[in-house]
């Protein structure tokens, strides 16, 4: 016969109640450290590769990804018989194709000229760019001179207008700056002293050296013999 006393049922069952919670909460931090194990080893791994790759890898994959994708929807335009380039400006808005507008400006402000009317009005705007007009002494030439003020094709100009000495010692300022600046991007170069001499002037000169990048390879043994003589 037990001396140990009967437990009610009731706490019986509230002990196995906690004990099975128990159980499934320690199940549940066990597969929680378990995933996390498995996520920092494969994070390690990836880590790994990552540092074996190039430095500019991710940049390159961008790039890469980018040039994959427009080739994708320049097909798909192709097949539907679009415009590939027109149907991608009708998805930038005006907002963003301004201010890529303003980059591009800063980048590059100087769009060149393709002829000599362009390169004219080019000069002219850096001219005029740094004249600070007296306007008091522009109107007082346009009360005197009156209609020959604005000439036309009849109007005889000689005599009526005279160039300040400000205004004369700007121009030769500038032709100054002018002749500078050409010198410092001439394209000639210097003469060698140490260097063959197997021209009778600077244009001979050139045309020797292009023969020479261009035939040089075959012609050296011809060369030499024509110098020592021994040629056949």
């Amino acid at each position: 016969m037990s001396d140990k006393p009967d437990l009610p049922k009731s706490n019986t069952n509230a002990e196995t109640s906690k004990q099975i919670e128990r159980m499934k909460k320690l199940r549940q931090l066990h597969s929680r450290r378990n995933e996390a194990r498995q996520k920092n080893h494969q994070e390690v791994l990836e880590e790994s590769k990552r540092s074996k790759l190039p430095a500019n890898w991710e940049a390159k994959k961008a790039r890469a990804d980018w040039i994959l994708e427009t080739e994708a929807q320049r097909e798909e335009a192709a097949r539907l018989g679009k415009d590939y380039s027109r149907s991608k400006l009708l998805e930038v808005g005006a907002d963003e194709a301004e201010r890529k507008e303003r980059r591009n400006q800063k980048k590059n402000p100087d769009k060149g000229f393709a002829d000599f009317e362009q390169a004219t009005f080019r000069q002219y705007s850096r001219l005029v760019q740094d004249i600070k007009p007296n306007m008091e002494e522009y109107e007082k030439a346009k009360a005197n001179l009156g209609d020959a003020f604005y000439a036309g094709k009849n109007t005889i100009v000689h005599g009526l207008h005279k160039d300040s000495p400000e205004a004369m010692n700007r121009m030769v300022e500038d032709l100054h700056k002018q002749i500078e600046k050409r010198e410092k991007y001439s394209r000639r170069r210097r003469h060698d002293d140490d260097a063959e001499i197997d021209y009778i002037n600077e244009r001979n000169m050139r045309f020797n050296k292009k023969l020479d990048r261009f035939y040089g390879e075959f012609t050296t043994e011809i060369k030499q013999n024509l110098e020592r003589g021994t040629a056949i």
